[in-house]
């Protein structure tokens, strides 16, 4: 009798399956007849699938109506269709919404020739199409040549199981998607004029048609946005601006080229200049420019390492600075010799300039010594103006020089902690010395932001960009008032930023976004601190998206500190309903930006139906020199504390967070906080680290940058000195304590974190028999850029979860078991 009653269900379930339904033809709409110009149809053509393909987009459209050859046509229910045959070729288009991963069959009566696009992807089959979606709102088209009876078409779906059903909609609005985020057309490089009236721009965006490979342009545009000249091949933050503004000069083609602002004629300079960049105008006659050749290796067996820096492959290639004569062409080496030089600044009054350089010294954390020099170009003289380990960059001012450095620059000058304390040299801070090197000033130990760059005005005040707890903003530094003002951009992150200074006042160009909102171009006067629009990503790509409400969610840690944080609520929020969460912390030292979107789109994931709690623990940059030391030599010590309080915190001011289906995830020394929570605490069900540190012994003699950052973070320690630090703060040498089950994600070809990392933990849980995945991307570095490995990507991380979280296994299921 159970036996009976066990088959009798299998056969419902089978049956269930199988049962295909009719799509509400209320809900789908039809155009049509599309007439070609004549009798010729694109059937009969060689070029079928890229006129098809050409057409798509007009499909797409959120337009009612479309012409075509001159014919209005208007899109319609496809229940009022009653003809039985038509011209040319005809259209269908509907919307649906599934609320998990989804997999199914479309199956298409009455049709004999058709194109089928799922979210802009063509389909393969002949009268069945695979369905398979995740979590969000889709989009299905199709395009029909060959009908002999439209009352006889017929468009059915079928379930893979039951919980594969699909609900069509006629909604507006629609939940973002992972190609909406990285498909969508953004600002990469600006550039401004001297005199403000003119700037350029180079945008992004891709498409299916063209994978992984971005379609690019550079527009020169005047100040009422109006395009004056287009460039291939050219990116705006390679473009250098003649001091009247009259005149730029631009590499296209491994040409070198200036370009007419009068007529926009060009004339090449310079050609076949290889390992040249960064060229720029030295005076109205000159272009200076920094020229890298690499060296030829004379072993072809063997690597002889001359130092540490020889795990760099680029190590080995010799820098040096050039001018450029345009009037004649001839080229003139500023700087020589074994060491390459890096170009901080120029002054051609002075006629000189600031180049650094890196001799090989290893004697003091981080243990990378930086020279920086003042080179006079009439006698080609070299004045040392000092040796540091924390520089990051040097500015001529009228009266000395701007640098940005850690807080122990010019011993300790920048610090503001307590004597028994090692600074966080991330933490940058300004300073000013005088033309000899000497005389230094600290203008910012009162200063809680982390500068990461600065520009300097002809008024001698700075522009700096800084690192503003979860914010990256723009300060101007008051140098007659030794005051900071923020720069009011209405922008969370600014990405990128030029500035100008003219007769009229000092304006800069800055591109950015909110965490809720896309890209944004701005210019910002200065003189009354108002921000212009002049270009907005959410008109082109996000008029009809839904996007998670944002909260600030902050807390006080067991010291007494405040931990700040902030909140993504999934848009359809239902608060009576309890909701699987996410959790997410930084890597390296910096606070988690609120970027719109990136690497880690918050927005995404609670489209994909997660709460999203984004912290900021203890030791990242931009909240104060006290804080960010936390960093030094604790590995996860005070950071893991944060992050399982605040998880804590988080859950009791959500009720409707589940506290059972709670998921961490990070990367870099993200990743290795997952990997260290993991032996210290079960409160997570589900857990993600990319490219983690399992071994910080290992991480510090093995990655490129290893023994850099551990001279920091692990400031005076070594295994030899403080093997404590190195092997009880190491997650592998605690893998028995780990409960939760945890994906590694690494790139086979990291060089900041070897993929080893990843290989230690998962041997290390394999032999204890926890629950482990390891995912390795072929080819692929720190991070994934390419757009087919970010996609795969981005659904392996949001798969796992929704098969641990939702208890949803079925896409990955479908990526990796298929």
């Amino acid at each position: 009798m159970i036996l009976r009653t066990a088959a009798t269900l299998l056969f419902s379930s089978i049956a269930l399956q199988l049962s295909a339904a009719q799509l509400d033809e209320e809900k789908i709409q039809f155009l049509g007849p599309l007439t070609t110009y004549n009798s010729i149809k694109p059937n009969n053509t060689a070029h079928q699938s890229k006129i098809i393909q050409t057409l798509l987009p007009s499909l797409q459209s959120r337009s009612t109506s479309l012409s075509v050859f001159g014919t209005q046509l208007k899109w319609q229910k496809m229940s009022d269709i009653k003809a039985l045959t038509m011209e040319g070729i005809q259209a269908l288009k509907f919307q649906f919404s599934t609320k998990r991963f989804t997999q199914g069959k479309l199956v298409l009566t009455g049709i004999k020739t058709a194109h089928v696009y799922l979210n802009a992807e063509l389909q393969t089959g002949k009268n069945e199409y695979d369905i398979q979606v995740p979590t969000g709102d889709h989009q299905v088209i199709i395009i029909a040549e060959q009908v002999d009876n439209w009352n006889e078409v017929k468009i059915d779906y079928t379930p893979k199981a039951e919980h594969d059903q699909i609900v069509l909609t006629n909604k507006e609005q629609h939940a973002l998607s992972a190609k909406q985020l990285f498909d969508a057309p953004t600002i990469t490089a600006i550039s401004q004029s001297p005199n403000g009236q003119y700037y350029l721009t180079t945008s992004r965006h891709y498409a299916d048609n063209t994978g992984n490979t971005p379609q690019t342009e550079t527009l020169l545009k005047n100040e009422e946005s109006k395009i004056l000249y287009r460039f291939n091949g050219v990116n705006a933050s390679s473009v250098a601006w003649r001091a009247d503004s009259q005149q730029l000069a631009f590499v296209q083609d491994q040409k070198v080229m200036l370009l007419n602002m009068k007529d926009f004629s060009t004339q090449v300079i310079a050609q076949n200049l290889d390992g040249a960049s960064g060229f720029d105008y030295f005076d109205d006659n000159t272009l200076i420019f920094s020229w890298s050749k690499s060296e030829e290796s004379a072993h072809k067996l063997v690597k002889h390492y001359r130092g540490l820096e020889d795990r760099w492959s680029y190590a080995r290639a010799n820098s040096q600075i050039f001018l450029l004569d345009l009037n004649s062409g001839l080229i003139n080496a500023l700087t020589e010799g074994k060491l390459s030089h890096q170009l901080e600044d120029y002054n051609a009054q002075r006629n000189t300039i600031l180049v650094s350089r890196n001799p090989q010294d290893y004697n003091a954390p981080p243990h990378m010594l930086t020279e920086l020099l003042e080179v006079h170009l009439s006698d080609s003289k070299q004045t040392l103006l000092g040796k540091y380990r924390t520089f990051r960059t040097a500015k001529y001012a009228k009266d000395g020089i701007y640098l940005v450095a850690g807080p122990d620059f010019s011993q300790g000058l920048g610090r503001t902690i307590p004597k028994d304390m090692l600074a966080n040299n991330y933490d940058g801070q300004l300073y000013k010395m005088d033309f000899n090197g000497k005389n230094h000033e600290a203008f910012s130990k009162q200063f809680n932001p982390s500068i990461s760059a600065i520009d300097v005005l002809k008024n001698n005040d700075v522009v700096l960009k800084v690192i503003d707890e979860d914010k990256q903003q723009l300060y101007l530094f008051d140098e007659s008032k030794s005051r900071f003002s923020n720069i009011e951009s209405g922008l969370d992150v600014v990405e990128n930023f030029t500035t100008t200074s003219h007769s009229k006042h000092h304006e800069i160009l800055v591109t950015g976004t909110q965490a809720s909102t896309p890209q944004q171009l701005k210019r910002i006067t200065l003189k009354n601190n108002r921000a212009e629009l002049l270009w907005d990503s959410k008109d082109i790509a996000y008029q009809y998206s839904d996007v998670a409400t944002l909260d600030e969610f902050n807390f006080t840690n067991q010291s007494g500190v405040q931990i700040k944080g902030r909140v993504y609520l999934p848009h359809d929020l239902d608060k009576s309903k309890k909701y699987p969460a996410l959790v997410y912390y930084y890597g390296g030292t910096s606070p988690v930006s609120r970027a719109f979107t990136g690497r880690y789109p918050f927005n995404l994931w609670a489209a994909h139906g997660y709460v999203v709690y984004v912290l900021q623990p203890t030791g990242a940059t931009g909240f104060g020199q006290t804080f960010s030391a936390e960093h030094v030599n604790a590995w996860g010590e005070h950071t893991a504390q944060d992050i399982i309080d605040g998880t804590k915190a988080f859950t009791q001011a959500y009720p409707f967070v589940d506290p059972a289906r709670i998921g961490n995830l990070g990367a870099s020394y993200g990743g290795f906080m997952t990997m260290l929570l993991a032996t210290k605490t079960d409160m997570f069900s589900a857990s993600i680290a990319h490219a983690g540190i399992s071994n910080i012994t290992s991480y510090w003699g093995q990655g490129w940058w290893g023994y850099l950052y551990s001279g920091e973070a692990s400031k005076n320690s070594f295994p030899w000195n403080n093997p404590t630090l190195y092997s009880q703060h190491s997650p592998v040498f605690h893998a028995d304590k780990v409960t939760t089950p945890i994906l590694l994600l690494h790139g086979d070809a990291d060089t900041n974190v070897p993929p080893g990392e990843s290989h230690n933990m998962y041997t290390a849980l394999k032999l204890l028999g926890k629950d482990v995945e390891l995912i390795e991307y072929k080819g692929a570095d720190h991070q994934i850029f390419a757009r087919d490995r970010r996609f795969h990507w981005w659904n392996t991380m949001l798969a796992y979860f929704d098969m641990h979280l939702k208890d949803e296994p079925q896409w990955w299921q479908f990526i990796y078991q298929k």
